[in-house]
């Protein structure tokens, strides 16, 4: 049930002022208000988009983390891909990755 608490910290400081004021003020202790995996703070405390990806988080949710941490759109893409290379295939949530997240289309293929 992580992957819901790790959404949940990421939307509530997306939408909130004072989660943003808290995140910037005392990052380790709003960590603690939520029921977090140490593999899940370590990436929030890094900014880690890539493992975050990986972890399962939603991309309409990611995104926006992403750009509070004043990250491009493209490298935020970038990101993503370097996540699975670096972490291996999504591993929870609707992304999450079959067959070892090789793609079964020639357009990735060729990429």
């Amino acid at each position: 049930m992580s992957l819901y608490h790790l959404q949940k910290f990421l939307f509530e400081l997306n939408r909130g002022e004072l989660a943003q004021e808290k995140y910037r003020d005392d990052l380790p202790g709003l960590l603690h208000e939520y029921d977090l995996t140490d593999e899940e703070q370590a990436a929030l405390n890094a900014g880690d988009i890539g493992l975050l990806y990986v972890l399962g988080v939603n991309g309409q949710i990611l995104m926006h983390y992403a750009a509070f941490l004043g990250i491009e759109w493209f490298d935020y893409l970038n990101m993503m891909r370097e996540g699975i290379k670096k972490h291996g295939a999504v591993r929870d949530g609707v992304y999450a990755m079959t067959g070892g997240g090789s793609s079964f289309t020639d357009e990735e293929k060729n990429r």
